[in-house]
Protein backbone atom coordinates (compact mmCIF):
# COMPACT_ATOMS: atom_id res chain seq x y z
CA UNK A 1 0.00 0.00 0.00
CA UNK A 2 1.46 2.93 -0.64
CA UNK A 3 1.84 6.07 1.89
CA UNK A 4 -0.78 8.31 0.17
CA UNK A 5 -3.27 5.49 0.59
CA UNK A 6 -2.34 4.09 4.16
CA UNK A 7 -5.06 4.49 6.75
CA UNK A 8 -3.99 7.73 9.22
CA UNK A 9 -4.48 7.57 12.53
CA UNK A 10 -6.25 10.46 14.47
CA UNK A 11 -3.72 13.47 14.73
CA UNK A 12 -3.09 12.88 18.62
CA UNK A 13 -4.06 9.11 18.77
CA UNK A 14 -2.01 8.01 21.85
CA UNK A 15 -1.78 11.14 23.69
CA UNK A 16 -3.25 11.50 27.08
CA UNK A 17 -4.44 14.43 28.87
CA UNK A 18 -5.42 15.00 32.41
CA UNK A 19 -7.03 18.40 33.17
CA UNK A 20 -8.54 20.28 36.27
CA UNK A 21 -10.57 22.78 34.54
CA UNK A 22 -14.06 24.33 34.94
CA UNK A 23 -16.10 27.05 33.14
CA UNK A 24 -15.29 27.27 29.14
CA UNK A 25 -11.58 28.25 28.54
CA UNK A 26 -9.92 25.07 29.59
CA UNK A 27 -12.81 22.46 28.68
CA UNK A 28 -13.43 24.31 25.21
CA UNK A 29 -9.06 23.98 24.56
CA UNK A 30 -9.01 20.26 25.39
CA UNK A 31 -12.13 19.34 23.65
CA UNK A 32 -10.07 20.41 20.65
CA UNK A 33 -7.74 17.72 22.02
CA UNK A 34 -10.08 15.16 22.27
CA UNK A 35 -11.75 15.58 19.09
CA UNK A 36 -8.47 15.26 17.36
CA UNK A 37 -8.19 11.88 18.82
CA UNK A 38 -6.44 12.70 22.69
CA UNK A 39 -7.40 10.58 25.46
CA UNK A 40 -8.82 13.44 28.08
CA UNK A 41 -9.40 13.24 31.65
CA UNK A 42 -11.42 15.74 33.17
CA UNK A 43 -10.99 16.23 37.14
CA UNK A 44 -14.03 17.21 38.62
CA UNK A 45 -15.18 18.91 41.87
CA UNK A 46 -16.65 15.45 43.50
CA UNK A 47 -19.65 17.68 44.92
CA UNK A 48 -21.06 18.95 41.71
CA UNK A 49 -17.90 18.80 39.60
CA UNK A 50 -17.32 21.53 37.00
CA UNK A 51 -19.60 24.60 38.01
CA UNK A 52 -20.57 24.62 34.10
CA UNK A 53 -22.77 21.77 34.52
CA UNK A 54 -25.59 23.97 36.68
CA UNK A 55 -25.45 26.94 34.17
CA UNK A 56 -28.53 25.89 32.97
CA UNK A 57 -31.07 22.80 31.54
CA UNK A 58 -31.71 23.37 27.84
CA UNK A 59 -29.89 20.54 26.29
CA UNK A 60 -32.32 18.11 27.40
CA UNK A 61 -32.10 18.26 30.92
CA UNK A 62 -27.90 18.96 30.71
CA UNK A 63 -25.92 22.33 30.70
CA UNK A 64 -25.31 23.67 26.92
CA UNK A 65 -21.85 25.03 27.79
CA UNK A 66 -20.95 21.45 29.12
CA UNK A 67 -22.44 19.70 26.19
CA UNK A 68 -20.36 22.06 24.01
CA UNK A 69 -16.99 22.12 25.66
CA UNK A 70 -17.00 18.79 27.59
CA UNK A 71 -17.58 15.58 24.48
CA UNK A 72 -15.30 12.69 24.53
CA UNK A 73 -13.89 12.97 28.01
CA UNK A 74 -13.86 10.80 30.98
CA UNK A 75 -14.93 12.00 33.97
CA UNK A 76 -12.99 11.47 37.18
CA UNK A 77 -14.90 13.11 40.38
CA UNK A 78 -12.14 13.67 43.31
CA UNK A 79 -11.79 15.89 46.22
CA UNK A 80 -8.68 17.51 45.63
CA UNK A 81 -8.50 19.09 48.97
CA UNK A 82 -7.82 15.74 50.47
CA UNK A 83 -4.12 14.19 50.40
CA UNK A 84 -5.30 10.69 48.89
CA UNK A 85 -7.42 12.28 45.99
CA UNK A 86 -4.75 14.44 45.74
CA UNK A 87 -2.03 11.66 45.31
CA UNK A 88 -4.89 10.04 42.68
CA UNK A 89 -4.69 13.22 40.13
CA UNK A 90 -0.75 13.35 40.80
CA UNK A 91 -0.42 9.68 39.57
CA UNK A 92 -2.69 10.29 36.92
CA UNK A 93 -0.08 13.16 35.78
CA UNK A 94 2.60 11.04 36.33
CA UNK A 95 1.69 9.06 33.06
CA UNK A 96 0.24 11.82 30.83
CA UNK A 97 1.31 13.99 28.06
CA UNK A 98 -0.48 16.70 28.88
CA UNK A 99 -2.02 18.67 31.99
CA UNK A 100 -4.81 21.69 31.76
CA UNK A 101 -5.39 23.36 34.88
CA UNK A 102 -7.59 26.47 35.01
CA UNK A 103 -7.74 27.12 38.33
CA UNK A 104 -8.38 30.16 40.68
CA UNK A 105 -4.76 32.30 40.59
CA UNK A 106 -2.66 30.12 43.46
CA UNK A 107 -4.72 27.14 43.82
CA UNK A 108 -2.82 25.40 40.96
CA UNK A 109 0.58 25.98 42.90
CA UNK A 110 -1.19 25.02 47.07
CA UNK A 111 -1.50 21.70 45.11
CA UNK A 112 1.58 21.44 43.40
CA UNK A 113 -0.29 21.27 40.18
CA UNK A 114 1.03 24.57 38.55
CA UNK A 115 3.03 24.24 35.22
CA UNK A 116 6.55 24.73 36.82
CA UNK A 117 6.60 22.09 39.53
CA UNK A 118 4.92 19.08 37.56
CA UNK A 119 7.50 20.17 34.51
CA UNK A 120 10.24 20.18 37.04
CA UNK A 121 9.00 16.64 38.30
CA UNK A 122 8.26 15.24 34.58
CA UNK A 123 10.49 16.81 32.29
CA UNK A 124 8.72 15.62 29.33
CA UNK A 125 5.19 16.64 30.40
CA UNK A 126 3.43 19.23 28.57
CA UNK A 127 1.84 21.35 31.38
CA UNK A 128 -0.42 24.27 30.82
CA UNK A 129 -1.86 27.08 32.90
CA UNK A 130 -5.07 29.33 31.93
CA UNK A 131 -5.47 32.18 33.81
CA UNK A 132 -7.53 35.35 33.42
CA UNK A 133 -4.92 37.93 33.52
CA UNK A 134 -1.69 35.93 34.29
CA UNK A 135 0.98 34.99 37.19
CA UNK A 136 2.05 38.08 37.82
CA UNK A 137 1.24 41.75 37.89
CA UNK A 138 -1.58 43.93 39.86
CA UNK A 139 -4.17 41.78 38.40
CA UNK A 140 -3.05 38.19 38.73
CA UNK A 141 -4.94 37.59 41.45
CA UNK A 142 -8.48 39.55 40.00
CA UNK A 143 -11.44 37.73 39.54
CA UNK A 144 -11.56 37.00 35.52
CA UNK A 145 -14.89 35.79 33.94
CA UNK A 146 -15.67 36.43 30.59
CA UNK A 147 -17.58 39.56 30.32
CA UNK A 148 -14.71 41.44 32.64
CA UNK A 149 -12.15 40.50 30.55
CA UNK A 150 -14.16 41.69 27.57
CA UNK A 151 -13.98 45.02 29.49
CA UNK A 152 -10.61 44.78 30.26
CA UNK A 153 -9.55 44.43 27.26
CA UNK A 154 -11.54 47.35 25.24
CA UNK A 155 -13.50 44.62 23.27
CA UNK A 156 -16.83 46.58 24.82
CA UNK A 157 -15.91 49.73 23.77
CA UNK A 158 -15.71 49.33 19.88
CA UNK A 159 -18.90 46.80 19.78
CA UNK A 160 -22.32 48.39 20.11
CA UNK A 161 -24.47 51.19 18.81
CA UNK A 162 -22.62 54.88 19.42
CA UNK A 163 -25.46 55.00 21.95
CA UNK A 164 -24.56 51.70 23.75
CA UNK A 165 -21.48 49.84 24.28
CA UNK A 166 -22.52 45.96 24.63
CA UNK A 167 -20.29 42.71 25.31
CA UNK A 168 -20.05 40.39 22.74
CA UNK A 169 -23.00 37.52 22.23
CA UNK A 170 -20.36 34.79 22.75
CA UNK A 171 -18.06 33.99 25.83
CA UNK A 172 -14.98 35.85 23.28
CA UNK A 173 -12.40 35.89 25.87
CA UNK A 174 -13.07 32.26 27.09
CA UNK A 175 -12.95 30.87 24.04
CA UNK A 176 -9.86 33.29 22.36
CA UNK A 177 -7.72 31.89 25.21
CA UNK A 178 -9.53 28.35 24.52
CA UNK A 179 -7.66 28.32 21.22
CA UNK A 180 -4.45 29.75 22.10
CA UNK A 181 -4.24 26.73 24.91
CA UNK A 182 -5.32 24.76 22.20
CA UNK A 183 -2.33 25.62 19.58
CA UNK A 184 -0.02 26.07 22.40
CA UNK A 185 -0.26 22.67 23.31
CA UNK A 186 -0.05 21.16 19.51
CA UNK A 187 3.47 23.61 19.71
CA UNK A 188 4.71 22.39 22.56
CA UNK A 189 4.01 18.66 20.84
CA UNK A 190 5.61 19.47 17.84
CA UNK A 191 8.59 20.45 19.75
CA UNK A 192 8.77 17.94 22.35
CA UNK A 193 8.65 15.28 19.41
CA UNK A 194 12.29 17.37 18.31
CA UNK A 195 13.82 17.11 21.73
CA UNK A 196 12.02 14.96 23.76
CA UNK A 197 10.88 17.52 26.29
CA UNK A 198 8.09 18.83 27.17
CA UNK A 199 7.55 22.44 29.31
CA UNK A 200 5.25 24.92 30.37
CA UNK A 201 2.53 26.65 28.18
CA UNK A 202 1.08 30.03 29.48
CA UNK A 203 -1.87 31.31 28.65
CA UNK A 204 -4.28 34.22 29.48
CA UNK A 205 -7.76 35.49 28.78
CA UNK A 206 -6.78 38.89 28.78
CA UNK A 207 -3.32 38.35 26.52
CA UNK A 208 -5.87 36.14 24.23
CA UNK A 209 -8.02 38.69 23.51
CA UNK A 210 -5.56 41.89 23.68
CA UNK A 211 -4.45 39.87 20.79
CA UNK A 212 -7.55 39.75 19.00
CA UNK A 213 -8.42 43.32 19.53
CA UNK A 214 -5.15 43.53 17.21
CA UNK A 215 -6.55 46.34 14.46
CA UNK A 216 -8.13 49.27 17.06
CA UNK A 217 -5.06 48.49 19.08
CA UNK A 218 -2.99 49.43 16.56
CA UNK A 219 -5.29 52.16 15.05
CA UNK A 220 -5.01 53.89 18.13
CA UNK A 221 -1.66 53.09 19.42
CA UNK A 222 -0.39 54.66 16.53
CA UNK A 223 -1.93 57.95 16.42
CA UNK A 224 -5.33 56.91 14.85
CA UNK A 225 -9.09 57.89 16.50
CA UNK A 226 -10.70 55.27 18.92
CA UNK A 227 -13.11 53.17 16.22
CA UNK A 228 -16.34 54.29 16.29
CA UNK A 229 -19.69 51.90 17.45
CA UNK A 230 -21.53 51.10 14.46
CA UNK A 231 -24.12 48.45 15.11
CA UNK A 232 -23.50 46.06 12.22
CA UNK A 233 -22.72 48.95 10.01
CA UNK A 234 -19.12 49.66 8.99
CA UNK A 235 -16.97 52.49 10.08
CA UNK A 236 -15.58 53.47 6.82
CA UNK A 237 -17.51 51.85 3.85
CA UNK A 238 -21.00 52.85 2.75
CA UNK A 239 -23.18 51.31 2.21
CA UNK A 240 -22.09 48.45 4.70
CA UNK A 241 -25.32 47.69 6.82
CA UNK A 242 -28.30 45.03 7.78
CA UNK A 243 -31.91 47.00 5.80
CA UNK A 244 -35.32 45.55 6.38
CA UNK A 245 -37.45 43.75 3.98
CA UNK A 246 -41.20 43.86 3.81
CA UNK A 247 -41.26 40.07 5.42
CA UNK A 248 -39.89 41.46 8.62
CA UNK A 249 -36.22 39.73 7.88
CA UNK A 250 -32.85 41.56 7.69
CA UNK A 251 -30.16 41.86 5.01
CA UNK A 252 -26.81 42.75 5.54
CA UNK A 253 -24.99 44.40 2.08
CA UNK A 254 -21.60 45.46 1.37
CA UNK A 255 -20.11 47.61 -1.21
CA UNK A 256 -16.69 47.83 -1.52
CA UNK A 257 -16.09 49.42 -3.88
CA UNK A 258 -17.53 52.00 -6.96
CA UNK A 259 -18.16 49.97 -9.81
CA UNK A 260 -20.11 47.76 -7.30
CA UNK A 261 -21.96 51.04 -6.17
CA UNK A 262 -23.11 51.62 -9.64
CA UNK A 263 -24.15 48.20 -10.13
CA UNK A 264 -26.53 48.39 -7.15
CA UNK A 265 -27.96 51.78 -8.04
CA UNK A 266 -28.91 50.61 -11.34
CA UNK A 267 -30.00 46.44 -10.69
CA UNK A 268 -31.69 46.86 -7.38
CA UNK A 269 -31.98 50.59 -6.44
CA UNK A 270 -33.24 51.62 -9.88
CA UNK A 271 -31.82 54.39 -9.41
CA UNK A 272 -28.72 54.50 -12.09
CA UNK A 273 -28.90 58.26 -11.64
CA UNK A 274 -27.23 57.84 -8.19
CA UNK A 275 -24.01 56.08 -9.81
CA UNK A 276 -22.47 59.53 -10.77
CA UNK A 277 -24.49 62.08 -7.79
CA UNK A 278 -21.44 63.97 -5.94
CA UNK A 279 -23.33 63.00 -3.13
CA UNK A 280 -22.49 59.23 -3.59
CA UNK A 281 -20.16 58.65 -6.40
CA UNK A 282 -17.28 57.70 -4.23
CA UNK A 283 -17.15 55.56 -0.84
CA UNK A 284 -15.59 58.83 0.94
CA UNK A 285 -18.83 60.96 0.00
CA UNK A 286 -21.23 57.69 0.80
CA UNK A 287 -19.66 57.79 4.13
CA UNK A 288 -19.88 61.41 4.71
CA UNK A 289 -23.63 61.52 3.80
CA UNK A 290 -24.34 57.94 5.53
CA UNK A 291 -27.70 58.65 6.37
CA UNK A 292 -28.71 59.60 2.86
CA UNK A 293 -26.65 56.41 1.80
CA UNK A 294 -28.77 54.26 3.74
CA UNK A 295 -31.90 56.16 3.53
CA UNK A 296 -31.92 55.12 -0.59
CA UNK A 297 -30.95 51.44 0.52
CA UNK A 298 -33.70 50.73 2.37
CA UNK A 299 -35.79 52.35 0.41
CA UNK A 300 -35.33 50.12 -2.25
CA UNK A 301 -34.89 46.71 -0.32
CA UNK A 302 -38.12 47.59 1.83
CA UNK A 303 -40.08 46.74 -1.31
CA UNK A 304 -38.73 43.28 -1.12
CA UNK A 305 -39.46 40.12 1.01
CA UNK A 306 -35.83 38.47 1.98
CA UNK A 307 -35.31 36.01 -0.45
CA UNK A 308 -36.22 38.69 -3.55
CA UNK A 309 -33.64 41.20 -1.96
CA UNK A 310 -31.11 38.18 -1.42
CA UNK A 311 -31.39 36.94 -5.42
CA UNK A 312 -31.21 40.45 -6.93
CA UNK A 313 -27.98 41.54 -4.94
CA UNK A 314 -26.30 38.46 -5.77
CA UNK A 315 -27.23 38.79 -9.72
CA UNK A 316 -25.95 41.98 -9.27
CA UNK A 317 -22.61 40.80 -7.90
CA UNK A 318 -23.24 42.60 -4.38
CA UNK A 319 -22.14 40.79 -1.38
CA UNK A 320 -25.26 40.11 1.05
CA UNK A 321 -25.70 37.72 4.09
CA UNK A 322 -29.15 37.31 6.17
CA UNK A 323 -29.34 38.60 9.37
CA UNK A 324 -30.17 35.43 10.80
CA UNK A 325 -31.25 34.41 14.17
CA UNK A 326 -29.38 31.30 16.34
CA UNK A 327 -32.31 29.15 15.17
CA UNK A 328 -31.56 30.03 11.89
CA UNK A 329 -27.87 29.07 12.05
CA UNK A 330 -29.32 25.65 13.15
CA UNK A 331 -30.87 24.69 10.25
CA UNK A 332 -28.42 26.73 7.92
CA UNK A 333 -28.60 24.87 4.35
CA UNK A 334 -25.08 25.12 3.96
CA UNK A 335 -24.17 23.24 7.05
CA UNK A 336 -26.65 20.63 6.20
CA UNK A 337 -25.18 20.22 2.50
CA UNK A 338 -21.80 20.20 3.96
CA UNK A 339 -22.81 17.32 6.71
CA UNK A 340 -21.56 19.16 9.46
CA UNK A 341 -24.06 17.11 11.75
CA UNK A 342 -23.64 14.35 14.08
CA UNK A 343 -25.21 13.14 16.69
CA UNK A 344 -22.87 12.48 20.37
CA UNK A 345 -24.09 10.22 23.26
CA UNK A 346 -24.81 11.97 26.66
CA UNK A 347 -26.45 10.88 30.32
CA UNK A 348 -29.86 12.65 28.19
CA UNK A 349 -29.39 10.61 25.32
CA UNK A 350 -27.72 11.66 21.93
CA UNK A 351 -27.49 15.47 21.11
CA UNK A 352 -26.87 16.96 17.98
CA UNK A 353 -23.55 18.25 17.63
CA UNK A 354 -21.16 20.07 15.78
CA UNK A 355 -18.40 18.72 13.24
CA UNK A 356 -14.87 20.36 14.84
CA UNK A 357 -14.00 22.73 11.71
CA UNK A 358 -10.78 21.28 11.25
CA UNK A 359 -10.76 18.89 8.53
CA UNK A 360 -8.23 16.11 7.60
CA UNK A 361 -9.58 14.81 4.81
CA UNK A 362 -8.35 10.88 4.00
CA UNK A 363 -7.93 10.61 8.19
CA UNK A 364 -10.68 9.07 10.28
CA UNK A 365 -13.64 11.16 11.36
CA UNK A 366 -13.00 13.29 14.44
CA UNK A 367 -13.81 11.66 17.46
CA UNK A 368 -16.64 13.26 18.96
CA UNK A 369 -17.43 10.98 21.87
CA UNK A 370 -19.56 10.87 24.50
CA UNK A 371 -20.57 13.29 27.16
CA UNK A 372 -19.81 12.28 30.46
CA UNK A 373 -21.81 12.09 33.47
CA UNK A 374 -20.19 13.38 36.80
CA UNK A 375 -17.72 10.65 37.99
CA UNK A 376 -18.58 8.02 34.93
CA UNK A 377 -15.07 6.66 34.91
CA UNK A 378 -13.67 7.28 38.32
CA UNK A 379 -13.99 2.92 38.92
CA UNK A 380 -12.42 2.61 35.89
CA UNK A 381 -9.45 5.49 35.76
CA UNK A 382 -8.80 3.89 39.76
CA UNK A 383 -8.64 0.73 39.02
CA UNK A 384 -6.44 1.53 35.95
CA UNK A 385 -3.87 3.06 38.78
CA UNK A 386 -4.36 -0.55 40.44
CA UNK A 387 -6.49 -0.14 42.99
CA UNK A 388 -8.74 -2.63 44.25
CA UNK A 389 -12.37 -2.93 44.86
CA UNK A 390 -12.13 -2.18 48.46
CA UNK A 391 -9.34 0.35 48.16
CA UNK A 392 -11.99 2.47 45.72
CA UNK A 393 -14.72 1.50 48.13
CA UNK A 394 -12.94 3.07 51.17
CA UNK A 395 -12.63 6.58 49.21
CA UNK A 396 -16.03 6.80 48.63
CA UNK A 397 -16.84 5.80 52.09
CA UNK A 398 -15.09 8.71 52.79
CA UNK A 399 -15.86 11.38 50.55
CA UNK A 400 -12.53 11.52 48.85
CA UNK A 401 -13.83 10.11 45.84
CA UNK A 402 -17.67 9.87 43.45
Amino acid sequence: MSTQHRPQPLPLDGITVVAVEQAVSAPFATRQLADLGARVIKVERRDGGDFARGYDTAARGLASHFVWANRGKESLAVDLKDPRGLEVVHRLVAEADVFVQNLAQGAAARLGLDAATLCARHPRLIAVDVSGYGAGGPYAHKRAYDMLVQCEAGLVSVTGTPEQPVKAGIPAADIAAAMYAFSGVLAALLRRGVTGLGGPVEISMLDSLAEWMGHPLHHVMHGGEPPARTGVAHAVIAPYDAYPTSDGGQVLLSVQNDREWRRLTEQVLSAPELADDPMFASNAARTANREKTDSVVAQALVSMNTEDAIIRLEAAGIACARLNSVADLAAHPQLAAQDRWREVESPAGPLRAMLPPIGLPGGPAPRMGAIPALGEHTDALLHALGMTDAQIAALRRDGVVA
